[in-house]
């Protein structure tokens, strides 16, 4: 009645174990993580800008703790216009302390350039000047903007592609000189950084621009020492100025460089062309306030004046764009 098939057992157990060894294999290979997959689809964007962010020298820990500084010298209840009020009514500055240019000269370069100076307009006023797209009104040296775009825009971060033709004078010779760099601007912490682009005659071309907030009048705040700009600003009832300190280091590195007495030439001349772009900074600043440069004494300002005091209390580039146009029809 009862028969076993020891033939079909046998092959069973054979086809069993070889479906044990094909899932043990499938066991084995690796499993394709799906939500680590959607994660690095998700961030691949970000890394991408954050790699284009990383082509700037990021911050040292003094500078962290400037830019701290720097926080809590912003405030939104006192806008640049406010600012600029207190300068109006006392804008004589008997600034002590002239420009500083130091010349270094590190091995392999033609030259470094460690710039200081002083200027009687607030930080937010002066990192306007520098990073206008038509500052070129400004800056004598610039002949030219040949190209600017905008790579990257983060509302107070902007990383921008310029190419300009800047004018060269030293002594009695002159020229131009064209210049592509990538410019990161930052105005949290009113820094711009900038590095030569493509290698040409110019085998480094690179630097940075600071400005620092000077409270000129913190004496009248004594014995309190404010922490804040809404502390300055209310323990000296309005009145109290903040100026700015400027420093701008330049490193210069042709691709050859040339014996003296070439070397010395054009040193002069870089050292000249820095020299003139910072008594621009000073100059504007001066007809601004509508103050003299020279002689720090109160002139009248004209209307070409005021409609540049407007522009530069407006933060925004489009508005001062904008502002500049109207003024440009009105003179037609």
């Amino acid at each position: 009645m009862f028969t076993t098939d020891f033939g079909s057992m046998g092959d069973k157990e054979g086809s069993n174990s070889r479906k044990n060894v094909q899932i043990q294999k499938i066991n084995r290979r690796p499993r394709v993580n799906l939500p680590a997959l959607r994660g690095f689809l998700l961030q691949f964007p970000g890394k991408v800008q954050r790699h284009l962010k990383s082509r700037f020298k990021r911050p040292t820990e003094t500078e962290g703790s400037n830019r701290e500084m720097m926080f809590k010298l912003k405030d939104a209840k006192f806008s640049l216009e406010k600012q600029m009020q207190a300068w109006t009514k006392n804008p004589v500055w008997d600034d002590d302390q002239p420009t500083s240019i130091e010349v270094v000269v590190p091995k392999g370069s033609l030259c470094q350039l460690n710039v200081k100076t002083n200027v009687g307009l607030p930080p937010d006023a002066v990192y306007n000047i520098v990073t206008d797209p038509d500052n070129r009104r400004v800056f004598k040296n610039i002949q030219e903007v040949l190209s600017r775009k905008v790579l990257l825009d983060e509302g107070s971060r902007q990383i921008v592609d310029l190419e300009q033709a800047a004018i060269w004078r030293f002594l009695w010779w002159s020229g131009t000189i064209s210049v592509h760099v990538l410019v990161d601007q930052n105005r949290d912490d009113y820094s711009m950084k900038f590095k030569q682009v493509t290698a040409g005659f110019m085998k480094r071309f690179e630097g940075s621009w600071k400005v620092e907030p000077i409270l000129l009048d913190e004496k009248l705040c004594h014995p309190f020492k404010p922490k804040t700009l809404s502390e300055y600003m209310s323990c000296t009832q309005c009145n109290g100025r903040i100026a700015s300190k400027v420093t701008l280091q330049q490193l210069v590195e042709p691709a050859i460089v040339p014996p003296p007495p070439i070397s010395w030439y054009l040193r002069g001349i870089t050292s000249k062309t820095v020299e003139m772009l910072i008594n621009d900074l000073v100059e504007e600043a001066a007809r601004i306030k509508g103050v003299s440069a020279t002689d720090s004494t109160t002139t009248s300002p004209n209307l070409d004046q005021v409609s540049s005091s407007n522009e530069i209390q407006t933060l925004d580039i489009k508005e001062r764009w904008a502002l500049r146009r109207r003024r440009s029809r009105r003179n037609m």
